[in-house]
């Protein structure tokens, strides 16, 4: 049983990270296309 939930709490942890992973990578993708955009009008 304590099997159990140590390894669900690490299931979310790993959930966690990842999707922090993924918002991190999402705003750069965004900050880069901001400045594209810009140098393209510029």
């Amino acid at each position: 049983m304590k099997f159990l939930k140590i390894a669900g709490v690490l299931t979310v942890m790993l959930s966690l990270v990842a999707c922090a992973n993924t918002i991190r990578g999402a705003g750069r993708d965004v900050k880069e296309s901001a400045a594209a955009v810009n140098d393209a009008v510029s």
